[in-house]
């Protein structure tokens, strides 16, 4: 699983890397911004997959995401830098494509769909291992983030409600995929 200390490095990290991106774009590059956003339907914008969740417009932006993506992030942290390596993947590519191949014309930049992907992960995995654990984090997860369910309706501000749906979804695909991964062979459900 690693050390507390190795899953703490890996966590800020990978903040610190949004952090260092976002700022330097928000400071330095602002066409950078929309350089790494996720354009959909568009070649140029595929590498925008990756690149979204490194960008953001402003310090009110980044620090929207931050504190759910430490608080979040650091739940998926318990079973391991890999798990989490992997989940964060998933949800980062799967979310991704599924606004670059279904979101509205416009440039998605922002953490949220990951923070959207690990909220989801964490209560559909409680839902699934029904483990007291599992389950006492995603009743955690649900009393603290559930609002966050309003962020799939279409505000008319600009905000990517698709990044938040796509990266929902991508969420509650990782959690089945995960648990269906660890379940011991001929032990359905």
């Amino acid at each position: 699983m690693g050390s507390v200390a190795a899953r703490a490095i890996v966590l800020l990290a990978s903040t610190g890397l949004i952090w260092a991106v976002s700022l330097y774009g928000i400071l330095l590059d602002p066409g950078m911004l929309y350089d790494l956003a996720l354009l959909p339907r568009r070649a140029d914008g595929l590498p925008g997959v990756i690149g979204m969740p490194f960008v953001h417009r402003s310090w009110a932006h980044l620090l929207a995401n931050s504190g759910p993506l430490l608080v979040l992030g650091a739940l998926v942290l318990f079973r391991g830098v890999r798990y989490y390596l992997a989940v964060t993947a998933t949800i980062v590519l799967v979310g991704g494509l599924g606004v670059w191949f279904l979101g509205r014309d416009a440039a998605h930049i922002g953490s949220s769909g990951l923070v959207f992907g690990f909220a989801a992960f964490l209560v559909v995995r409680g839902l699934y291992e029904r483990r007291p654990g599992s389950t006492v984090i995603a009743l955690l997860v649900f009393i603290f983030y559930g609002s966050l369910i309003w962020g799939i309706v279409p505000q008319g501000d600009g905000t990517s409600w698709e990044a938040h749906l796509f990266g929902l979804l991508a969420g509650m695909a990782a959690a089945r995929a995960a648990v269906a991964l660890e379940r011991p062979p001929g032990d359905d459900p």
